[in-house]
């Protein structure tokens, strides 16, 4: 939540892009709010919107499931739209999977997203850490892809306390979803780390005797 707040409103740091991240800046925050597989986002198109006065739905069919996902917009994702509405086919400006891949790595570092992280992958029940291939260290810059967009929006959904159906509902998960239930897993250990914060500022206000 914390990065995805920082690309939506740091108005100085989308200043300080060029025109080609800024608008790859743009993309990948509307994919962190509405959870849409990268080829589902792309092809979204005016008859994908619903307006009804100041709000704005995306009514959207997922590729891969078959399912209708209904979503309404925050002003900030309303804004992106606004800007390229009239300028492309398409709801959002058009990315490759491969070039967006690279650019949103570019814009993660650009942003300040350098903290090493542990990457570990499991193989016949045994947790390996993995490395980055070009680096010592692996960076979370290194590991943001188009995927991220779907992974994030649905982790913060969780983490900010909607219940699981509606995300699900959002996502376009079927019901025991084993995919959908590591995104839970992620966004408890989120809610974990938040809560223990909480308990430690309220331990440093207890009275000194």
């Amino acid at each position: 939540p914390e990065e995805l707040n920082y690309l939506i409103y740091n108005t100085e740091f989308e200043s300080s892009l060029s025109p080609l991240l800024q608008r790859v800046k743009d993309v990948f925050v509307f994919g962190c709010t509405v959870a849409l597989r990268f080829s589902d986002l792309m092809t979204l198109r005016k008859s994908n919107l619903r307006i009804n006065g100041n709000q704005w739905y995306l009514v959207v069919r997922s590729q891969k499931t078959k399912v209708d996902t209904l979503v309404r917009l925050p002003d900030y994702a309303i804004d992106i739209l606004k800007k390229y509405i009239r300028k492309h086919r398409t709801l959002l400006p058009p990315f490759n999977k491969t070039n967006l891949n690279k650019y949103v790595k570019l814009l993660s570092e650009k942003a300040g997203f350098v903290q090493p992280v542990e990457k570990h992958r499991s193989r016949r029940g045994v947790n390996k850490r993995t490395q980055h291939k070009h680096t010592t260290q692996t960076r979370f810059c290194d590991l943001v892809t188009t995927h991220t967009m779907r992974r994030s929006a649905i982790t913060v959904m969780l983490s900010m306390g909607l219940p699981e159906q509606v995300v699900r509902k959002i996502s376009g998960h079927a019901p025991g979803s084993k995919e959908f239930y590591r995104y839970v897993a992620v966004a408890q250990s989120y809610q974990d780390m938040e809560t223990e914060k909480m308990f430690k500022k309220m331990e440093a206000m207890q009275p000194v005797n």
